[in-house]
């Protein structure tokens, strides 16, 4: 699956929102609109609206336009409320539970993560960032058998963010124990738990 590879920044200065949540896109100056004086032209109409939302919430968790609609497609044959269906669906990929857990600062480096073979789900090496979890599956780091002198591992690496991100709160749906790094899915995600404002009822009336 390819993946964008551009400037983040401008994708929250686009949509008008931060999405990442790190100084680099939560700074005023950062989100003004592109453009002289943050100058955004003419206000967006009703598609403009719902089509702005459904970017916000595709940047935030990093799928590109052809995947998204896949997950509305089996969100919408889901049980229940289809909106509340797609964020758990979007909630319990890999490369986003890595960052949920505080592993990565943003959701592209939980990628690379997932992408260069650091992580293990239930004993076995995956390397899929969108790869679906499920209660019960076990999240852990790949051991190295080598480690050149004055390799950094992804261990390190990822104690480093946890300390960077103090006060970060894992979501009541997962369980994570510092002191080995491995986390636990304990239970499915609800829209309650997601810490990004979106209007799910815009984005599905984006695609009627």
């Amino acid at each position: 699956m390819a993946n964008y590879t551009g400037p983040k920044v401008r994708l929250s200065r686009r949509v008008g929102v931060p999405i990442a949540d790190i100084p680099k896109h939560t700074t005023k100056r950062q989100l003004n609109p592109p453009g002289m004086h943050g100058f955004r032209g003419r206000r967006l109409r009703d598609y403009g609206v719902r089509q702005n939302e459904k970017q916000k919430l595709r940047f935030h968790y990093n799928v590109l336009e052809t995947q998204f609609r896949r997950y509305l497609e089996e969100a919408g044959s889901a049980k229940g409320n289809t909106g509340e269906a797609l964020l758990r669906i979007l909630e319990q990929r890999l490369d986003n539970v890595i960052r949920r857990l505080g592993w990565a600062r943003t959701v592209w480096a939980a990628r690379q993560i997932v992408t260069h073979g650091h992580i293990m789900l239930n004993g076995r090496k995956t390397d899929r960032p969108s790869c679906q979890l499920k209660v019960g599956d076990v999240i852990t780091l790949r051991e190295r058998k080598r480690t050149k002198e004055g390799y950094k591992g992804v261990g390190a690496l990822i104690r480093e963010n946890l300390e960077s991100l103090a006060g970060h709160q894992v979501p009541g749906w997962l369980s994570f124990d510092p002191s080995t790094l491995t986390a636990t899915v304990i239970a499915v995600p609800t829209s309650d738990q997601v810490p990004f404002d979106v209007n799910m009822n815009l984005i599905i009336e984006f695609y009627r």
